[in-house]
């Protein structure tokens, strides 16, 4: 018996303690949203401002983009009709590049895809002379601006693709450049390019090593 009424104590006591917590945890739960609430507030007021100041500077635009909307603007206003419609133009190609190019009489300015052939070849001398080579051969450096749309290949290979194309458009200026152009080699089309790559061999010609067993 003494056990029984002891077991029954205790039934009693975790029942009273049972009926003790839910009260608090009730208390809880309604305070709870509360808080969330406040604190989603308090973080929508910190987010907001940060949110204006990022769509403000957004809207400002560099000085390279500037600049690229003044050649682009420059660019229409002397090649009316676009490329195709020009007089002087010329074709020229390497490897993979193709580049049209057209001269008009100007300065010596040099504009590729809208951008200004130093910025477009990244300052690299040997593409810059590249360009340059048959207009400096004539002794036309400055005597006419280049305008370009090359695509296709590397920079190297555009920058090749140009000279051909220059070369060949000033054949239109006149067929007595012809002599001088020929004589430096501006005038010929370089054809190679890359070897493909041939069934059970690593490269054009590189073999796996041999082994004879």
């Amino acid at each position: 018996m003494a056990l029984s009424i002891s077991s029954l104590t205790s039934s009693f006591s975790s029942l009273s303690f049972s009926s003790q917590i839910s009260p608090k945890s009730q208390t809880l739960t309604l305070s709870s949203p509360t808080k969330s609430k406040s604190f989603s507030s308090q973080i929508r007021h910190k987010t907001t401002p940060s949110l204006v100041v990022v769509a403000s500077s957004a809207t400002v635009a560099t000085p390279l983009e500037v600049e690229r909307k003044s050649i682009e603007k420059l660019v229409k206003s002397r090649l009316p009709g676009g490329f195709a419609a020009q007089t002087i133009i010329g074709t020229g190609r390497r490897k993979c590049a193709i580049a049209r190019v057209v001269l008009q009489e100007g300065t010596g300015k040099f504009i590729i895809n809208y951008r200004d052939a130093k910025e477009y070849l990244q300052g690299n001398p040997l593409w810059l002379q590249y360009i340059k080579v048959p207009l400096v051969t004539l002794g036309y450096e400055t005597s006419y601006d280049v305008f370009i749309k090359a695509h296709g290949g590397g920079l190297s290979g555009q920058a090749q693709a140009i000279s051909l194309g220059i070369a060949r458009a000033l054949l239109k200026v006149s067929e007595n450049y012809r002599t001088a152009l020929r004589k430096e080699g501006l005038l010929t089309r370089d054809s190679r390019i890359v070897e493909r790559k041939k069934v059970g061999l690593k490269k054009a010609r590189k073999a796996p090593q041999f082994s004879k067993r």
